[in-house]
């Protein structure tokens, strides 16, 4: 583990279902030996280097790099569903402690957040957008798997004024 401010956790994917009780949803970045940092985490980097901590994403803002909108959804999940795939820059970032590591950002595939009225936010390349985190992404009773059998919560792009 590195003397930064991030931390290590308990399994790969960051928690088993994106809260523990009392604890705050995560959504976080592995950090690796050789300075990458990945979204998704897994426990090694993609040039083989140890996983060493995570950077956690939710209070950071992100740009839109592109996004499509489905009209024919999987059980369960809302229709139409706008997914954006977003960069968080972590350069330059004096949060973490990692020597203002300038490497290239990360990247995360996410829903778009509901409006106030229930529609999903329009967004655009290059908007800048904040994590939200969502209870349920999908119907967790609708499709062939169990309920039980996984986690329902996670994290979608809402665009920041």
């Amino acid at each position: 583990m590195s003397d930064d401010d991030t931390t290590e956790t308990s399994d790969a994917t960051g928690s088993a279902d994106g809260s523990d009780g009392d604890e705050d949803p995560v959504f976080e970045a592995a950090k690796y030996a050789d300075g990458t940092v990945t979204y998704p985490p897994h426990p090694v980097g993609p040039n083989g280097a140890e996983r060493v901590g995570t950077v956690d994403l939710r209070d950071r803002e992100a740009r839109v790099v592109t996004w499509t909108t489905s009209t024919a959804t999987p059980p369960g999940v809302r229709e139409p569903n706008t997914l954006a795939i977003v960069e968080f820059d972590l350069g330059d970032d004096d949060n973490d402690n990692d020597g203002g590591r300038s490497g290239p950002p990360v990247r995360a595939l996410g829903q778009v957040a509901a409006d106030p009225d229930g529609g999903t936010f329009d967004v655009a390349i290059g908007d800048r957008v904040e994590p939200v985190y969502a209870g349920e992404l999908r119907e967790p009773g609708a499709g062939i798997r169990e309920p039980e059998s996984q986690s329902w919560d996670g994290f979608r792009f809402r665009p920041v004024e």
